[in-house]
């Protein structure tokens, strides 16, 4: 059975549906044309140029990424920019673009989900519920039985794959209840304390947010954006797999071999 557009995307949709986003986001079907056959699939976060020469390589007509190639509504496309060049590819190589980004945040299975399941946490819940409950921003769970700090920092670092890492805050000798938002989260802090977490784990928090942690006596740990998000990417690979079993749809989803942090090296005083 050939696979058209649509038909995955109406799949996406009982994966993380499109409702879930926030009114200021973009997602769904951003380049193409909804009755287009898809060849094979391939997975990423962010809508580079280097994802689209790896599609290309690989004879994949389908991108999703999490986040948007199309963010902001676009007076120009210059095609000497990158968010230009990109466009420009994906369109003259007929390259669809999907976006799932903070429908896939919300969604019950979503962002948060997969970096707390990683992590080994269980019980999860949202830290601020959406509607329906099951759905909203970032996850609190628990470790049965809770870890030292030395193996919970063990753990974390396994799972972000990071060399180095920033906390603010004292870190608690014995982690039972950890509340995580993957990517941007440092609006959620405060909520993360009040609901028992013994710590919070997330991205990009404000340096107002840090100093607030420190003062406040509460843990907070920055692991940055890229690393709190790509766990998401093989699970949702999993998940469209069994959607095109289901279906008995013939389709190849790869996950991106050429993706990589965008901060690559950590530099020393006097290192270069």
């Amino acid at each position: 059975m050939s696979v058209q557009l649509h038909h995955l995307l109406e799949g996406l949709d009982q994966i993380a549906p499109f409702s879930l986003a926030e009114s200021w986001d973009n997602v769904g079907l951003l380049v193409g044309h909804p009755e287009a056959y898809i060849t094979s699939i391939l997975l990423g976060l962010d809508p580079s140029l280097r994802l689209l020469d790896e599609a290309i390589d690989r004879g994949a007509n389908t991108i999703i990424t999490h986040h948007p190639c199309i963010f902001h509504p676009l007076a120009t496309v210059i095609t000497k920019t990158p968010a230009g060049a990109f466009l420009e590819k994906a369109l003259s190589h007929k390259i669809n673009i999907i976006a799932c980004h903070t429908n896939l945040d919300n969604s019950a299975g979503g962002v948060s989900d997969a970096l707390a399941w990683a992590l080994g946490l269980t019980d999860l819940r949202p830290l601020r519920p959406g509607a329906p409950a099951e759905t909203g921003a970032g996850r609190i769970g628990i470790f049965a039985p809770p870890l030292s700090a030395t193996a919970f920092m063990d753990k974390l670092f396994q799972t972000l794959q990071l060399e180095s890492i920033q906390i603010a805050g004292r870190l608690p000798e014995r982690i039972k209840t950890v509340a995580l938002c993957g990517g941007s989260g440092s609006d959620l802090v405060e909520t993360a304390r009040d609901k028992g977490a013994d710590l919070y784990l997330s991205a990009e928090i404000k340096h107002s947010t840090a100093r607030w942690a420190e003062e406040s006596g509460f843990c907070v740990i920055d692991g940055t954006h890229y690393s709190t998000e790509q766990p998401v990417v093989p699970f949702l690979q999993s998940k469209i797999q069994t959607l095109a079993a289901t279906n008995n749809w013939p389709l190849e989803v790869f996950l991106s071999q050429t993706e990589r942090h965008p901060f690559i090296c950590n530099y020393r005083h006097n290192s270069i």
